[in-house]
């Protein structure tokens, strides 16, 4: 398919817009079939616009555009429906899924697996759950914390986590490891200076949790949480994310 052919009906979500011109928006948007793709959205921002009430995060789209460039020209989109939009902390949690995805994904590059990963996702931060404060906390970390797992496996920066990386040997539940980006789960040595073995301090049994996606002990998740953030961090570079800083500001939930 030439890079300049129309594109009908592409089921995609806005990640992000930014203003274009006098009356335009750009919006970043992801799509099952064709990744993250930017367009021009010409006259979006005039009262009268069809599309202004449509270039909106957590809203199901077919999208059609054409271009020859990266920079592609949108000329319809209709909404989907079929997905409610998240409320209060959970809005909070998807605008970090936004920022994840347009951080690290490569405009043009299909992700569809993670396509369905994250409609499923955001319809599990939309959907019922706990009422407790605690409990509401609680799930929403177990749903980032698996995306985040599955996105970086997505786009090649997967992590083993049930073997030793030196020995290949299955990683020990009672054992405490150091997991370093670049290698993985290294035994933690007793005693030794934390900067002559850098990495994120993390028991066996967290590990075992996360490579088969079991976030129910407090314990696991919240060393889950450090180390799926060093891993981000660590693929990211220097930049922060700037969800993560808000959700620390303004709620008790920080991925």
């Amino acid at each position: 398919m030439s890079s300049d052919a129309r594109i009908n009906n592409e089921p995609g979500f806005i990640l992000h817009t930014y203003p274009f011109k006098e009356t335009s928006v750009v919006a970043e948007a992801f799509t099952r079939s064709h990744g993250r793709v930017a367009l021009i959205a010409r006259g979006a921002r005039r009262p009268a616009s069809m599309l202004r009430g449509l270039m909106q995060p957590f809203t199901p789209l077919l999208l059609s555009w054409f271009g020859k460039s990266e920079l592609k020209t949108l000329h319809a989109a209709e909404w989907q429906g079929g997905l409610l939009a998240p409320q209060g902390r959970a809005l909070m949690c998807g605008f970090y899924l936004n920022e994840l995805l347009l951080r690290l994904l490569a405009r043009g590059d299909a992700h569809e697996r993670l396509y369905d990963r994250y409609v499923d996702t955001l319809g599990q931060l939309a959907g019922e759950c706990g009422t407790a404060d605690y409990e509401r906390a609680t799930y929403f970390e177990q749903i980032l914390r698996r995306f985040e797992k599955n996105l970086l496996a997505e786009i090649g920066y997967g992590a083993t986590f049930d073997l030793e990386a030196e020995s290949r040997a299955p990683i020990d539940p009672a054992a405490r490891y150091v997991f370093q980006p670049e290698r993985g789960a290294l035994r933690s040595l007793a005693g030794i200076n934390t900067g002559e073995q850098p990495g994120c301090p993390v028991s066996g049994q967290t590990l075992i949790d996360l490579a088969a996606d079991r976030f129910e002990h407090p314990a696991t998740l919240l060393e889950a949480k450090a180390l799926m953030r060093t891993l981000i961090n660590h693929t990211l570079g220097a930049k922060p994310l700037y969800t993560r800083q808000l959700l620390r500001e303004l709620t008790d939930l920080t991925p």
